[in-house]
């Protein structure tokens, strides 16, 4: 992508209509695709402006994906589809993350610049689909991270090259569970599901077993320790600073 061109219009749906610039800064990597993510779901899908005739663009994203609970990591793979019967113009697919659901790397796709997302997003990249044939698709394997103390939500814009039309607009739909998992290596979360935090306070993950006992009993230990010790201190300093 040359210099003059890497800045275009983005337009994502968060209630209203908002529009922002950005410019792509980083390509990053493959990344890996989850596995057993579960069929391919187009929920929270619109489409927006026309698409040419005999083309029309949808997105899915997986019905099912899972978050790591001690790293927060997960994998989600975007697909972008031609449901028509003629081949589209060149097209740009987005991955933009809101909350707790946070996009860190898209499969040959590039990252749009903190100062260029879209209203109340945290995270966005950029992926040049080129022409899709009729009765074609593109995955993308995403590599994203949840905090499963809040919500989570992702939007896949489908938009001409030039940015100027979003042909089709998945999202932000949420990603999430009504049953945390905490005790679990993993938490599983479902699209279109509003995510009920794990924590008492719904700022981290519970502790249970022997760790959770200790843990309290450990640091009152030391407290206790640290005061007893501050008052052989002070027993001490005290004849001295008497005589």
């Amino acid at each position: 992508m040359s210099s003059r061109r890497t800045v275009r219009r983005l337009t994502v749906v968060t209630g209203s209509l908002v529009t922002a610039s950005f410019s792509a800064v980083m390509i990053l990597p493959f990344t890996a695709v989850a596995d057993d993510q579960g069929p391919g779901s187009g929920k929270g899908g619109k489409a927006v402006d026309q698409a040419p005739d005999g083309v029309r663009l949808t997105t899915t994203l997986p019905e099912r994906i899972s978050v790591d609970n001690s790293s927060q990591k997960t994998a989600i793979t975007a697909t972008v589809k031609n449901e028509g019967t003629k081949d589209s113009d060149d097209i740009s697919l987005l991955v933009v993350g809101f909350d707790g659901l946070r996009i860190k790397g898209v499969q040959g796709c590039a990252a749009i610049a903190q100062k260029d997302l879209p209203a109340g997003s945290n995270s966005a990249f950029t992926c040049s689909v080129g022409a899709l044939g009729a009765g074609r698709s593109k995955s993308y394997a995403v590599d994203a991270t949840f905090d499963l103390g809040g919500t989570g939500k992702i939007c896949l814009p489908v938009q001409s090259a030039d940015g100027k039309k979003t042909f089709w607009q998945q999202g932000p739909v949420p990603f999430g569970t009504t049953n945390p998992s905490p005790n679990a290596p993993a938490t599983p979360l479902l699209l279109g599901t509003d995510n009920k935090p794990v924590g008492p306070s719904g700022d981290q993950l519970p502790k249970t077993g022997a760790g959770s006992a200790v843990l309290p009993l450990g640091a009152a230990g030391a407290a206790l320790i640290a005061a007893g010790a501050a008052g052989a201190w002070w027993s001490r300093r005290r004849p001295r600073q008497q005589s």
